[in-house]
């Protein structure tokens, strides 16, 4: 579903996110959400109560109990009742619900927000409960190893090699240090990383995220809302996601055509559209990153990862958000005028969610003229 001329408008009008870290040990979820859904709403001037429609993104395997997301709403405020709904997937997916109940007219603000605490488990092994419970996670291919699959299977094909997989890594960390939200910044040069041994052949401690724990949340509002909310809307011009084959092993791991797709329904390619000048692309692993730039047609022109992305900061459930949030922030300050954002979900970029963000009008920075 792609919001095009004749539809509702809908913007992204605020963003916040916490300060990411390797083990929140001494915070809960509600702890540490609860700092970020503050900033969110005080940058509106809304209060919870004034939000039609709450949505959040969270997964009880990462709490390790089940409905684990009703305790957040304790960090929201559920009393008076609230209009709320909850997906077991990244808070962009929970955007995308309230970016549609907002444009059927049943809301016209909505409260987005997202948390994990990966640090509570090993996560690689976690993650391999989303896969086939038949024949694929009894034998426990942890994500890294099958990152590894997708990263040899580019290699092979001429797509990459390890030390552009490298560069990327250095490319995106250096970046992070603009970024005080970020996990990790720095990055020693190509060489240097190209010295370190495998984690999973061909990929190195450079290739793979931090485990990561935080949360982010995001304000989204129609029309003329948006634009009394904040001076610079970040309209989502149009969001689509699609999703592919379940098993790794019956898809073509050196590309993306659900990527493909949602980005061509979210009106990226539209005849006459620019280029977008930004990208954030929801790669936790760097192979990931050279899949996702081909499926999107991403050439020089446009900046990747200029927060530093999931290889500085990955806190899963929220690391996709985290992108279409920083994406709109670039669009709001006036650094783009067209952005795309990305996130994904499963093994190997199974689960792919696009939207493009543009900004208001033709004025120097975005400005409405």
């Amino acid at each position: 579903m792609t919001s095009r001329a004749g539809r509702r408008e809908v913007a992204v009008v605020a963003f916040a996110q916490t300060e990411h870290v390797r083990a929140a040990d001494n915070l809960s979820e509600v702890e540490m959400l609860m700092p970020v859904l503050r900033e969110v709403l005080d940058s509106t001037g809304l209060a919870a109560g004034q939000i039609d429609f709450t949505c959040s993104g969270s997964c009880d395997y990462l709490a390790g109990r089940a409905f684990s997301f009703t305790m957040a709403l304790d960090g929201v405020g559920a009393w008076p009742p609230i209009s709320e709904s909850h997906v077991e997937m990244d808070g962009a997916w929970a955007l995308h619900e309230a970016w549609v109940k907002i444009l059927t007219g049943e809301a016209e603000t909505a409260l987005v927000y997202s948390y994990g605490k990966s640090s509570a488990g090993d996560l690689p092994e976690v993650l391999t409960r989303q896969l086939d419970p038949y024949y694929l996670a009894p034998l426990w291919p942890d994500s890294v190893s099958l990152a590894a699959l997708q990263a040899r299977a580019l290699l092979d094909a001429g797509e990459t090699d390890e030390r552009e997989l490298a560069g990327i890594a250095a490319r995106s960390r250096k970046a992070a240090e603009d970024n005080p939200h970020a996990q990790l910044s720095g990055s020693p040069g190509v060489d240097t990383l190209l010295e370190s041994d495998y984690l999973a052949r061909p990929l190195r401690p450079h290739d793979v995220p931090p485990v990561t724990d935080g949360a982010a949340a995001v304000v989204l509002a129609a029309g003329d809302t948006a634009r009394r909310l904040t001076r610079r809307p970040a309209w989502i011009s149009g969001m689509d996601h699609r999703i592919e084959a379940h098993s790794p092993g019956v898809r073509d791991l050196t590309d993306s055509p659900s990527t493909r797709l949602a980005a061509e329904r979210a009106g990226l390619f539209d005849a006459g559209s620019p280029p977008p000048e930004v990208a954030e692309l929801h790669a936790p692993f760097t192979a990931q990153e050279v899949v996702l730039r081909k499926a999107l047609r991403l050439d020089r022109s446009t900046a990747v990862n200029p927060s530093g992305g999931p290889l500085a900061a990955n806190p899963v459930m929220a690391a996709g958000l985290v992108r279409i949030g920083e994406a709109a922030a670039r669009v709001s300050r006036g650094e783009a005028r067209r952005a795309v954002a990305h996130a994904t979900s499963g093994p190997c970029l199974q689960q792919n969610l696009v939207a493009v963000l543009e900004s208001d009008g033709a004025g120097a920075e975005g400005e409405r003229p």
